[in-house]
């Protein structure tokens, strides 16, 4: 007798065959071709109703969705999917990291949902072009890396975050920060600061960013910009979001950060908010900033605040600008007002470790001071802020 996999097998070829791909198909229809294809198969095969149910429920997921990782997507409490070939599926809940019980039966299953999720965000992804990051229907952010990069089978990982944004109250709710720091942020967002979000893999900067940007005034014209679109910014009426394009087979050109930032510059902005910078977009951030766009935002991987400036320093180097050092500082000094550095902690939980103000350059260095400090778990103030001329054009004291 089959087992349960073999016949799910069959099943899901014999549907295939059944589907008329020569026009546009509807769930309903696919639901009733699996339908009666499992009653058919139940007049050879004794299948119990939560066999036959959950037959259903694979069967579609897999000609219409993601396969056996569609339960995960489609779960609230995964935060992030990591599909190392077929036979090792981890998840992350709660915090917690650990092994799933299921498979792909195939290499043909897993390959099928890779050029789907591809395919989903207008990318390509094959053995000529294995590395592609790319997004689902529901926001969830994707790296796909496919052999020969990826030596143990295709590997899939997904970024899933909350169906509704997380804000600021929640942060607090959370421990994440003190309502005292989130107020003295709100005012600097308002009065247009230039903030840095910085922070390690897993720390919440995409998360933070988009707490952030709900200070951002509605009558802002604001243009996002992103390797592949995350942020949820709401209540701006006046949004623009970009996001870069790979090149393709079909000869088309690829549409870098730095392109689109320095599109941006034409688009009228009042405020550009870079989801990620991680190479010489960098550049190009720091000129946005220093050309009166005050209030931009932007995050970036960094151990701490003071070494997110020498990252940066590090990704303008790579834009090929042959600038001394001192003038590339003297370029972060005047962009930059504020870096906001997270961290995760042991007990899995993220927190607002630091948030610092550039006070300028300084014997060659960029000078920064912290405001706010984690001091025993607690987020506490340090220092008061130096330049306060933008809050006080905004009416704060």
């Amino acid at each position: 007798m089959k087992d349960l996999s073999s016949v799910r097998q069959d099943l899901h070829d014999a549907i295939l065959r059944e589907i008329d791909l020569s026009r546009e198909v509807s769930d309903e229809e696919i639901e009733e071709i699996i339908n009666s294809s499992i009653l058919n198969a139940g007049k050879n095969l004794f299948l119990s109703l939560e066999e036959k149910q959950r037959l259903m429920r694979e069967l579609f997921d897999s000609i219409r969705k993601k396969g056996v990782i569609q339960t995960l997507i489609d779960d609230p409490q995964v935060t992030e999917i990591m599909v190392n070939g077929t036979e090792n599926i981890f998840i992350e809940k709660a915090g917690e990291l650990f092994k799933w019980d299921r498979r792909f039966e195939s290499k043909e299953a897993l390959n099928d949902v890779i050029q789907q999720i591809a395919a989903g965000s207008n990318r390509v992804v094959n053995e000529a072009s294995p590395i592609v990051d790319a997004r689902l229907e529901n926001g969830s952010r994707v790296n796909i890396v496919m052999n020969p990069v990826a030596l143990n089978g295709p590997v899939i990982t997904i970024r899933r975050f909350p169906d509704n944004p997380i804000k600021m109250e929640d942060l607090i709710r959370f421990g994440s920060i003190t309502a005292e720091a989130v107020e003295f942020l709100r005012k600097l967002v308002i009065s247009g600061y230039n903030i840095f979000v910085s922070g390690g893999t897993g720390s919440g900067k995409t998360t933070f960013l988009n707490a952030l940007s709900s200070f951002i005034p509605e009558d802002t014209r604001v243009i996002t910009i992103e390797d592949s679109a995350e942020l949820q910014i709401q209540g701006i009426p006046n949004l623009v979001s970009l996001e870069t394009r790979n090149a393709n087979v079909e000869g088309c050109k690829p549409i870098t950060m730095r392109d689109l930032i320095k599109s941006s510059l034409r688009m009228r902005p009042d405020r550009i908010v870079v989801g990620e910078v991680r190479d010489g977009a960098a550049f190009d951030f720091l000129q946005a900033a220093n050309t009166g766009h005050d209030g931009s935002l932007s995050t970036g991987h960094a151990n701490s605040a003071k070494d997110m400036i020498s990252r940066l320093e590090t990704m303008v180097l790579m834009a090929g600008m042959e600038l001394p050092l001192q003038a590339i500082r003297r370029q972060i000094a005047s962009a930059v007002d504020i870096i906001v550095h997270l961290g995760r902690m042991r007990d899995k939980s993220r927190k607002v470790m630091e948030i610092s103000e550039i006070t300028g350059y300084l014997d060659g260095e960029v000078a920064i001071e912290p405001v706010y400090k984690l001091v025993n778990g607690k987020l506490k103030k340090s220092g008061s802020l130096k330049f306060t001329e933008k809050l006080e054009r905004s009416g704060f004291t």
